[in-house]
């Protein structure tokens, strides 16, 4: 059969672990050539992030302490599609109110990214948010009680990510494409695009247990 024709057929799954935020699925999976092989998926709810630009071309930055890599790292506000029947342009709403304290008027899809393809169904959509507006400070908690954040230009983020100092994949490629879209003129998306990529298999499972976001 000529390549990309393959119909990768799943014979048999298996839930190895089920926890809060992720699950651990091992599927086997027929290969070309009719071998059999153990495929590890981590399961993910799907997240969303927001490149939020005011009239000065600066975006809000935050700094938050991650502990698979102990330690605090540069990332834009973002946070996971938790909760049962939001919208994900509701949850980035939501999310940067939440860590940074601002509203948006205008809202657009910036770029959609599948994190880390090989062993994640994992998937995120950044969106671009303009007319900013101030909110009262939230209340915060956990690790996002010692989130700080600060407005950062454009340009000097898109630097940051070059010299190695912002490595959080979804903020650098927000940035970039951000970038992009303010000076070359770029399109972007609405908010009610079709997502392709959009996690389901993690909340299936939840719903099934009867558990709400």
């Amino acid at each position: 059969m000529p390549g990309g024709q393959h119909e990768f057929t799943v014979t048999a799954s298996s839930v190895q672990y089920d926890g809060a935020i992720v699950a651990l699925r091992v599927d086997d999976v027929v290969m070309p050539g009719g071998r059999t092989a153990r495929r590890e998926v981590v399961e993910h709810p799907g997240a969303v992030a927001v490149v939020a630009l005011d009239a000065q071309r600066r975006i809000a930055l935050v700094t938050q302490y991650r502990h698979p890599v102990r330690r605090r790292l540069w990332e834009l506000p973002a946070g996971l599609l938790d909760a049962a029947g939001e919208e994900p342009v509701a949850a980035a709403a939501r999310e940067l109110a939440e860590e940074v304290d601002l509203a948006a008027d205008r809202w657009e899809v910036l770029v959609d990214l599948a994190v880390s393809p090989g062993f994640t169904d994992e998937a995120l959509r950044v969106f671009l948010a303009r007319g900013l507006s101030a909110l009262p400070a939230a209340d915060r908690v956990d690790e996002e009680a010692d989130l700080r954040w600060s407005w950062v230009a454009l340009d000097e983020a898109v630097a940051m990510a070059l010299r190695g100092e912002i490595v959080n994949a979804t903020a650098v490629a927000g940035i970039l494409a951000a970038a992009r879209v303010i000076e070359r003129g770029d399109s972007v998306r609405p908010v009610d695009t079709p997502w392709t990529d959009r996690p389901v298999a993690f909340d299936r499972r939840k719903a099934a247990r009867g558990e709400q976001g």
